[in-house]
């Protein structure tokens, strides 16, 4: 029922709102919290992990392993703004959020899923340099242009996703206050508004669009003249090694991108709430659980120091 204000004729908007993640499972809801706690800690587990070893490890403080680092580091930002407040909300019934925390999940949210996609650009970068211009890769790809551009990255992100933010924050919210959702994720959020916001999703839908055409034109093109330098200029097992580290990189970015768009289709079709929620937490968790075992498996460097760490631990 839609609270009225007692000097208007309007509703008055909800200013507080109660999370409802998988709303068709209604028995024993609690144990829920078993499977967003497991994924999270094998989350933390494994980036951590990649981490601290490319943290302590010389051999590992070239860029590209850098970069590995902030893909991780930004892994462990997105899922921590996710799965703590959903284990919450199920396990204890800690499931009021304000609008204003919302909003803040929603931008951090979408901010470091974009910012994602910058980092694997950097990665692509990364490689070009390494493969085309190889006498020069020390000088291109130093510390201070990785932290000129990921700071770059981070202000475009917060920039594109501001808009989204802002335009959100002036609906009224008056049909009700349940999210059906895990997250405050901004198609359900907008479901509880007044009147008409088919503008506001135009929006939201205009900034995933151009991010996201734009993001996969420079990742193929990138990829595109590294594969012909390749061919062109290594041969025998270096050109192997090369191609296995750049499959290694395309790998991750096939896996967030089709995470990516089975949650924008399933939105956007006719079916349960449950499985809406299901591949918006497939969207956000799966790439985070699974990038360690990708890079952790495939990049020798990586596993050795990992297997080296393993043997050492065992040897106390």
């Amino acid at each position: 029922m839609d609270i009225l204000d007692e000097n208007r004729s309007w509703p008055v908007s909800h200013t507080e709102f109660i999370l409802l993640g998988f709303p068709g499972i209604s028995r024993s809801r609690n144990l829920l919290s078993v499977p967003f706690l497991i994924i999270y800690l094998v989350i933390l587990t494994g980036n951590v992990l990649i981490i601290y070893r490319i943290w302590v490890e010389q051999s590992l403080h070239s860029p590209m392993y850098i970069l590995i680092a902030l893909l991780f580091s930004v892994n462990v930002a997105c899922t921590t703004a996710i799965a703590p407040k959903a284990v919450l909300s199920v396990l204890l019934g800690m499931d009021r959020v304000s609008l204003v925390t919302c909003l803040f999940q929603m931008f951090f949210m979408y901010t470091t899923v974009m910012f994602e996609s910058d980092v694997l650009l950097l990665m692509a970068l990364d490689r070009y340099a390494a493969i085309c211009r190889p006498l020069r890769y020390h000088d291109i790809m130093t510390s201070r242009l990785l932290v000129q551009l990921s700071m770059i990255g981070l202000v475009k992100c917060s920039l594109f996703v501001s808009p989204i933010i802002i335009v959100t924050a002036q609906v009224y919210f008056c049909s009700s206050n349940l999210i059906l959702d895990f997250a405050c994720e901004n198609m359900v959020l907008l479901n509880l508004a007044c009147g008409d916001t088919d503008r506001i999703q135009i929006v939201g839908l205009m900034v995933r669009v151009v991010v996201t055409a734009l993001d996969i034109t420079l990742l193929l093109l990138s990829y595109g003249w590294i594969l012909e330098a390749t061919m062109r200029i290594i041969t025998g097992k270096e050109r192997h090694k090369t191609l296995h580290t750049c499959g290694t990189h395309l790998s991750v970015v096939v896996l967030n991108y089709s995470c990516g768009l089975l949650s924008s289709i399933a939105y956007r079709l006719p079916i349960s709430l449950d499985v809406q929620n299901l591949t918006s937490a497939i969207y956000f968790l799966l790439p985070a659980t699974v990038h360690p075992l990708i890079y952790g498996y495939r990049v020798r460097e990586i596993r050795a120091c990992l297997v080296k760490s393993l043997r050492l631990n065992k040897g106390l």
